[in-house]
């Protein structure tokens, strides 16, 4: 192995990552399985991927062919050599209705650039999933309905062999390719298990061979034009079975999706749908009021914003689907199953009798349209789990179906498809992959020769090996890999990987490393672990991901409990003394006193310098105005550094008919020794600060938050980070400014147009509903970044950091700042606001600011 890994440095233009890190990150795709993979490469050119599969060839070292790491069946990861086309291989050109594509491209990317065209399959995961991924597992998504599979979308293919033959598939070599009969195939427009050895062409066939049969190197793919216009026609009624009898009454349907009431509840913000506990999601270019007309329980929706709302839901099924209502964690496994659509009925039937008879619970929703069904299982892996798996699949084999319908069989049923295929086909099958690999170096264990559907399951093989709560053990199992914060585009997560593009700088890289850092075999120091904590030194602590990601994985909060044990009895970097304790040493006047000397002390970059902190709001502002008391949190930014913005929050609150009134003793959330890691400190002080605002929240006076971060704080981490009735007092008591005044706002006349940076707490767990609607009475058109600043409280002033912040700020910010000159820029965040400071000549202000304008109170 060492021989094989040095040749592979000397001879493959590429990344060669045998760290025990890269191997970790890649010993997981979005199934149960885990493999830990030898070496990782990332080639940079086609040439390089051969020179690689060369070496592994002669090495006898088994090839795992990897996009974006998102196959739900145990496709994409493995023991040996994984190649990783994500990174570079990423090319593609757009001629007429044609695609040119390497393996490595993404699919929105391909789509975003073809014009008046698209690639028909589309599967949940388009914003990241890459070409050859889809190759490998033969995908489809809600629109194959109407366009087919990516095998009915694929002209060509250029592919290579493990002796080294690369050719096209439209021209191929001569090969020895077995004979096969009809009858073995069932008729279905959603079969992806086994081999297509029944398709007209051998481009045909090699789709989603799942990379057990040839490498591939590029791909050619037919375009479909792009609908004119899409309307979406929700259809509501009282279960699952229902709705999907009525599966085969849609005509001309673009795609024909269901879910039902299990998904909807899970989502954060319900959205409004028409009566009934299961619903079909169909789009259609014309003529909607004839799919409404199936059922009185209806909703047409053409706006596209709304549809996009909607279609999310059934995106994020994959990872909304993995929690039941109760909390427990649910499964892949049995989530891909397709029957003929005017089985589809029957089929659910007696499916959730068999989940009954197992005693197990799923949260089923899927492709209804072509009888395909997704479904998570609250399974008990150690236990069951094969035998619920046979009998799932001899059910819907006898419904004339397929075990998969779009994520390939993979681990999880390749074993079973002796139960779907007579012996004669399992034969054929294994003479079609030796005809391209006989040496079975090419994901070995699927399809042929399959691996065991119950060895390898990640948290069996891989259970908690060193001291930690129970519940951060589940939540390192939370992330499953969909890989939605892969998106460079659209939400907030996450900042610095869609700076690197660096899989450890990803929410689902930083997940799956803190999972193998309790496992303990590859990553190897526990909590002390340097991998872990240099993937995490990038993490802003934005908290993006518990918005975006759709298991609310929240990494901010695993970072402040990684931070917490791996600093346990040791000494910190400086900026945790400094900016960690940045309250206490602004309370002592010692930041303004020795500015200079505290910058050098807490290791601050040297690019930024630190704003100067001026007479408290504590000061300057005394209980005053009569109506309903409101008491205004003197959070530590506002007061000390800006404290003209309390001022013009109080003269609104006035003015709105309250009674401002402010703690005497000086109060913080700890916030900055939560994000340090130092939750013992954050615990006491924001118990200490519960206390001291206990006779305002015991008699339910609203408390009234300025900066978003504390705001956030004080009602989300702070009742997880202690139980003290007064906290959680304190948390159901708190406001945000924008939801206590919108309310009583009057509509004030004019309009201004202005940029609005949404601070990423805000965003994650407050919401900006209240901010919108107090922007609209006051005149202002808001144009909303969603992006991260990129400052992060700490983050951006920490040496090392500079470089990446400000490159969080360009994604987004800072273009929207520069493309309108001539708006308002306002920003809640003191970080955002800071980070504009940094890099702007724009001056930005606070929605009370813009209030307190409009409505002439200003304290200036």
């Amino acid at each position: 192995m060492r021989a094989f890994l040095d040749q592979l440095r000397r001879h493959v233009d590429g990344d060669v990552l045998d760290d025990p890190a890269s191997r970790a990150l890649y010993s997981a795709d979005a199934s149960n399985y885990r493999h830990v993979p030898r070496v990782i490469i990332r080639p940079r050119t086609p040439e390089a991927v051969g020179a690689a599969v060369a070496l592994a060839a002669e090495h006898r070292v088994p090839i795992t062919s990897r996009g974006a790491g998102t196959s739900v069946a145990g496709n994409a990861c493995g023991t040996g050599l994984v190649i990783d086309f994500s990174r570079y291989l990423t090319a593609f050109e757009i001629s007429g209705d044609r695609a040119f594509a390497q393996p490595g491209a993404v699919l929105d990317k391909i789509n975003a650039s073809a014009g008046d065209y698209v690639f028909g399959p589309d599967p949940s995961t388009h914003s990241r999933c890459t070409i050859g991924g889809m190759i490998g597992n033969n995908a489809c998504g809600a629109h194959s309905v109407k366009w087919g599979k990516t095998s009915e979308n694929v002209t060509n293919l250029n592919v290579l062999t493990v002796d080294g033959r690369t050719f096209d598939t439209t021209a191929p070599p001569p090969l020895s390719l077995p004979a096969h009969d009809p009858a073995w195939f069932p008729q279905l427009g959603r079969r992806v298990s086994g081999y297509a050895l029944d398709a007209p062409t051998l481009t045909q066939q090699l789709v989603g061979t799942e990379g057990t049969c040839v490498v591939v190197l590029g791909a050619e793919l037919k375009l479909v034009r792009r609908p004119e216009r899409r309307v979406l026609v929700v259809l509501g009624f009282a279960d699952t079975y229902e709705a999907a009898d009525q599966v085969t009454q849609i005509e001309d349907a673009l795609a024909i999706e269901g879910l039902n009431s299990s998904l909807v509840d899970s989502v954060r913000t319900r959205p409004d749908l028409p009566e009934g506990r299961s619903w079909l999601f169909v789009e259609v270019e014309d003529h909607p009021e004839r799919v409404a007309a199936i059922t009185k329980n209806s909703m047409i929706v053409h706006d596209p914003a709304h549809q996009r709302a909607l279609w999310r839901i059934r995106e994020d099924g994959a990872g909304l689907a993995t929690r039941m209502a109760d909390g427990s964690e649910a499964w892949s496994g049995w989530e891909d199953a397709a029957v003929p659509p005017e089985r589809l009925g029957a089929y659910l039937r007696e499916f959730d009798q068999l989940l009954t008879g197992h005693g197990r619970r799923g949260v089923t929703y899927g492709h209804y349209g072509e009888g395909c069904l997704h479904v998570r299982i609250d399974f008990d892996l150690a236990h069951g789990y094969r035998e619920f798996l046979q009998d799932a699949a001899d059910l819907v084999v006898s419904h004339g179906g397929s075990l998969s319908g779009e994520h390939g069989d993979g681990q999880a049923r390749s074993e079973l498809l002796s139960r779907m295929y007579p012996p004669e086909a399992i034969r054929a099958f294994e003479e079609f992959k030796h005809a391209f690999d006989p040496a079975n170096l090419l994901n070995p264990g699927r399809i042929v020769a399959p691996a065991k559907l119950d060895d390898d399951l990640r948290i069996l093989v891989a259970p908690p090996r060193i001291p930690t709560r129970a519940e951060f053990a589940s939540d390192t199992r939370r992330c499953v890999g969909v890989g939605k914060c892969l998106n460079t585009k659209g939400g907030v997560m996450c900042p610095s990987y869609r700076v690197t593009r660096e899989e450890k700088h990803s929410t689902r890289g930083r997940a799956h490393l803190l999972f193998e850092m309790l496992a303990g075999d590859v990553i190897k120091d526990g909590w002390r672990s340097a991998e872990v904590a240099e993937a995490l030194d990038l993490c802003l602590g934005c908290k993006g991901c518990k918005r975006d990601c759709p298991v609310d994985v929240d990494m901010a909060s695993y970072k402040a409990e990684f931070l917490h044990e791996h600093y346990k009895g040791r000494p910190r970097p400086r900026s945790h003394y400094a900016m960690g304790w940045l309250p206490t040493w602004l309370k002592y006047g010692l930041v303004n006193r020795f500015t200079a000397r505290f910058a050098r002390f807490a290791g601050i970059t040297p690019e930024r310098s630190l704003p100067t902190p001026t007479t408290p709001l504590v000061r300057q502002l005394h209980p005053f105005g009569s109506g309903d008391p409101v008491l205004l949190f003197p959070d530590t930014f506002t007061n000390f550094f800006e404290p003209g913005i309390g001022l013009d929050a109080a003269n609104v609150l006035v003015h709105l008919g309250n009674r401002v009134e402010l703690p005497s003793a000086n109060v913080c959330c700890g916030l900055t020794w939560h994000s340090t890691g130092q939750l013992a400190k954050a615990r006491r002080a924001v118990e200490r600060t519960a206390r001291v605002l206990l006779p305002w929240t015991s008699r339910g006076v609203p408390v009234i938050g300025l900066e978003p971060s504390c705001t956030a704080f004080l009602r989300e981490e702070a009742p997880k980070l202690s139980s003290e009735p007064a906290v959680h007092a304190l948390a159901a008591a708190t406001r945000t400014f924008a939801e206590h005044v919108a309310p009583e706002l009057p509509s004030l006349e004019g309009e201004r147009e202005a940029v609005v940076q949404t601070h990423c707490h805000q965003y994650a767990e407050l919401g900006f509903e209240a901010d919108r609607d107090a922007l609209a009475k006051a005149g202002v058109k808001p144009k909303i970044v969603e992006g991260c600043c990129g400052l992060a409280g700490n983050f951006g002033f920490e040496q090392g950091h500079y470089e990446v912040s400000i490159a969080c700020a360009e994604q987004d910010l800072l273009p929207a700042i520069r493309d309108n000159a001539g708006a308002l820029v306002i920003a809640d965040g003191f970080s955002c606001r800071t980070q504009i400071r940094h890099t702007t000549d724009r001056e930005p202000v606070h929605l009370a600011t813009v209030l307190a304008t409009r409505l002439g109170v200003t304290h200036h």
